[in-house]
């Protein structure tokens, strides 16, 4: 685990649960529960504040969490604490990985197509109360030194009046699974109880299977987002690839001719670079994820949105601009929204995640940082 943490790209300021504090940690129904309290409650809160709306303007709820599903869901526990109103539309997302605060962002504008004049709220969280590994199975350990402690509330909506305040229009949604997939699949499943060195080579399976989905994906979204010429390079490239010269490389369209920002899956500084390299992405255009991996940690499927945040506090996001955020979960799957930047932000670095450190980032020298 020492290994793994030291080549991770967390730094040494990341959260986790009080039940990880233990020796050994608890990893009960009680102590998820405070930590589920911990983590939804000053969000909601958070926002309600900022927005200046109160519960009851709330018409669509939607909580995704991964791996702790109890019983009443995490929606009607908000809904009970905050006295919501009866007729609030409430969904429950569970065991979607990474991507699920995309995920729910996508489902929350399809409810809204049929639901003129509303709010939705989604609330991203990971719960690691209960994910503890207490084993000495090598392959199981390396998850309880992936993830951290972290939340997000996002609030959007279909209001005329919301345009004058809103950050961000969103402009697309993508999903792309694999399930159907055996090879990708198994090994999901397979890894949870694998040991040794086949637990390595599921890993590298998955891997393998999850960077198939991530093209795939990618192929989708550039071709409805991408410039007429950037296509055209990329399918002469393929072309000549298939049935000219096989050791051609294919070419990799050039995303930042359409997107200013990106917003990366933050699964570990390898996996960052891993993507930036093949997506020919800059230092600075890396930077959010990184940055964010460092102070944070993986936070799963709320990272994305402790990215943006980044982005904000630096002031780097304009009017017009438009950011990308890329989820990857378990299954595999991908999911992508962009969004356009609607009005200049002001005053980000003093409110927000980043208020206490900001001015601390970022590290030049991260990946040599523990």
């Amino acid at each position: 685990m020492a290994k793994v943490l030291s080549s991770s790209g967390q730094g040494e300021e990341t959260y986790l649960p009080p039940a990880v504090h233990y020796i050994p940690p608890r990893s009960d129904h009680q102590e998820a529960m405070k930590e589920v309290h911990m983590v939804l409650f000053p969000i909601f809160d958070d926002l309600l504040s900022k927005t200046n709306l109160s519960p009851h303007n709330i018409d669509i709820l939607i909580v995704n969490c991964s791996g702790f599903c109890p019983s009443p869901s995490l929606s009607s526990i908000i809904i009970n604490k905050y006295s919501m109103r009866e007729d609030v539309k409430s969904f429950n997302i569970s065991g979607m990985g990474c991507s699920a605060s995309a995920l729910a962002i996508d489902m929350a504008q399809n409810i809204l197509k049929t639901h003129k004049n509303s709010y939705a709220l989604i609330l991203s969280t990971e719960i690691l109360s209960t994910g503890w590994y207490s084993g000495k199975e090598r392959p199981m350990m390396v998850l309880n030194c992936l993830f951290r402690m972290g939340s997000a509330a996002i609030l959007i909506t279909n209001k005329k009046e919301a345009r004058k305040s809103s950050k961000y229009k969103l402009i697309k949604t993508l999903r792309t699974q694999r399930a159907f997939d055996d090879k990708g699949y198994n090994s999901a499943m397979r890894e949870e109880d694998s040991t040794g060195l086949t637990g390595v080579t599921l890993r590298r399976d998955l891997l393998q299977v999850a960077g198939e989905t991530l093209r795939l994906h990618i192929g989708i979204l550039g071709s409805s987002i991408l410039p007429f010429t950037e296509k055209i390079w990329y399918a002469v490239s393929c072309i000549r690839k298939r049935f000219i010269d096989k050791s051609t490389e294919i070419y990799i369209p050039n995303f930042r001719s359409v997107l200013q920002h990106f917003c990366l899956p933050t699964s570990g500084r390898p996996v960052i670079r891993e993507i930036g390299k093949g997506l020919n992405l800059e230092e600075r255009e890396m930077e959010p994820a990184l940055m964010t991996l460092h102070r944070f940690g993986n936070q799963s499927s709320s990272s994305l949105w402790y990215e943006l945040a980044y982005m904000e506090a630096k002031e780097k996001v304009k009017k017009g601009d438009k950011v990308w955020q890329l989820g990857m979960g378990s299954g595999p799957k991908c999911n992508s929204l962009v969004w356009e930047c609607v009005r200049s932000m002001k005053g980000e670095r003093k409110r927000g995640p980043w208020s206490d450190s900001i001015d601390r980032y970022p590290i030049l020298d991260v990946d040599q940082s523990p």
